[in-house]
Parts: structure tokens; C-alpha cells; sequence
């Protein structure tokens, strides 16, 4: 399979065009700004009071926190490329675009009450959700069944006993007939 035919060019249309879109678009671009905004000012500043231990916590989860961050906000805007025509939803479907987690996520609760600001470890929250959000739309856009859940073996079965209705297998008339 060629890396262009992962989507079926209208897949991606009721996504990119709805208000889903627009709401994680949105959230998903004020979260950045406001992480920026915090990590070169007050957490700058927090940052240079810490304890050894936090400090280093803080120096790698920041930078753990910006990459996600950034992956996210990548991702968002060929989205939006994508839905303004800017952008063929072919092109938009290669492998290099896809986004998924290869590591795990940071676990803000693990760290609270080791030194941390409570406002960092608030962003790392909401930016580990929003990442979270983004690699299940991915998946859902671009590797359709993906881990998809096996059949149901209740399913199944209704379904064989469906098929046995169908073909006459209950039909007592049927059963009687070929006795005859």
C-alpha cells in the first residue's frame, strides 16, 4: 500500500470542517501560546529557585512538553491546510505527517509535591491530553481499523444463527418435508 492510499479522500472532510475542528484547532493553538508564554516568563523565573532534583525534572519535561507541543500544533495546521485546500489530503495522508506517541506520556500527579510549580505541571496535564486527543484523531483519520477491536463472539454466534434462520436450518415445515 502506498503511503497516499491510507485515506479515502473524503475522510477527512467531516473532521477538518466541523466544529470539532475548530474547537481542538482553537484549544489546541492557545494551549501552545500559553505554555510558551508561561515556560519564557514566570516559569523562567520559577524555574531558577528549584531544587536540584525538580530542576532537572523541570529542564526535561520542558523540553519533552515544547516537542509534544509542537508535534500538536504541526499537526493541527496541516489539518487546517488541508480543509483551506492549501494542502492535497494526499499529500497531507504520508507517514512522515502521522503522529502517535512513542513515549510514554508524562504523569504530572507522579511529580506533584516533589518541588515542581503547580502551573507547570497543569500545562504538562493539559498539553499531554491534547497530545493524547490528536495521535487517537490521527489514528482514526489515517489508519482506519488500526487496532480495531476483534469480533464479538456473541456477534458471532447471533450472526451464525442468523444465517441458519435465513437458509430454513429452524423451519420445522422444512424438517418435516424432507422426511417425507
Amino acid at each position: 500500500m502506498a503511503e497516499r492510499d491510507l485515506v479515502p479522500p473524503q475522510s477527512l472532510e467531516p473532521f477538518t470542517g466541523g466544529k470539532l475542528f475548530d474547537t481542538v484547532f482553537t484549544r489546541g493553538m492557545a494551549l501552545v501560546e500559553e505554555t510558551a508564554a508561561y515556560l519564557d516568563g514566570p516559569g523562567r523565573e520559577q524555574s531558577k529557585n528549584l531544587p536540584r532534583e525538580a530542576s532537572l525534572t523541570y529542564s526535561a519535561w520542558s523540553m519533552e512538553l515544547t516537542t509534544r507541543l509542537m508535534q500538536a500544533a504541526s499537526w493541527l495546521v496541516m489539518q487546517k491546510a488541508v480543509r483551506d485546500g492549501d494542502m492535497r489530503r494526499e499529500d497531507a495522508s504520508a507517514r512522515k505527517y502521522r503522529i502517535r506517541r512513542d513515549e510514554p506520556a508524562l504523569d504530572p500527579a507522579m511529580q506533584e509535591g516533589r518541588g515542581l510549580p503547580p502551573r507547570f505541571l497543569e500545562l504538562v496535564g493539559r498539553a499531554e491530553a491534547l497530545f493524547e486527543q490528536i495521535c487517537r484523531l490521527d489514528e482514526a483519520l489515517y489508519q482506519p481499523g488500526r487496532g480495531a477491536p476483534s469480533a464479538n463472539p456473541v456477534s458471532q454466534q447471533i450472526a451464525a444463527l442468523q444465517k441458519a434462520a435465513d437458509t430454513g436450518a429452524f423451519d420445522p415445515l422444512m424438517i418435516w418435508r424432507r422426511a417425507k
